[in-house]
């Protein structure tokens, strides 16, 4: 017969939504808080995704975490992008490997100055 504090429990489904917002542990924490308002234990927290996942909080964040929120986001600008030309573009740039670069054609190289005679001139305007 087991004695001591029961184990912790945790609601798992919740627990992952927060993740997936990208809350910290000490956020979760807070959210878990008791019936008294403390929140709770970070270590305790961490054993507890070690029962449930097999690894620490850390190393659960970083294989699920924030994924949700990424994808929230994306959903959100893609969006914004209908009525706004600036994430249209950003978009377009980041995704599209759109770019703003201009072009100029020289047609003839033999008619262009060496930068040291444009210098020469602009000196001697004083």
């Amino acid at each position: 017969m087991r004695t001591g504090r029961p184990k912790k429990e945790f609601d798992k489904k919740v627990f992952t939504d927060l993740v997936g917002l990208g809350c910290t542990q000490e956020e979760i924490c807070w959210f878990f808080r008791d019936e008294t308002g403390k929140s709770a234990n970070i270590d305790t927290l961490t054993r507890w995704c070690k029962r449930e996942f097999g690894m620490t909080f850390q190393e659960y964040f970083k294989q699920n975490g924030c994924m949700a929120l990424k994808i929230q986001l994306r959903r959100n600008q893609v969006e914004l992008s209908k009525r706004s030309a600036a994430m249209a573009i950003f978009l377009g740039k980041n995704y599209l490997g759109q770019t703003d670069r201009t072009e100029q054609i020289v047609s003839n190289v033999e008619d262009l100055q060496p930068l040291s005679e444009m210098l020469k001139y602009e000196s001697t305007d004083d």
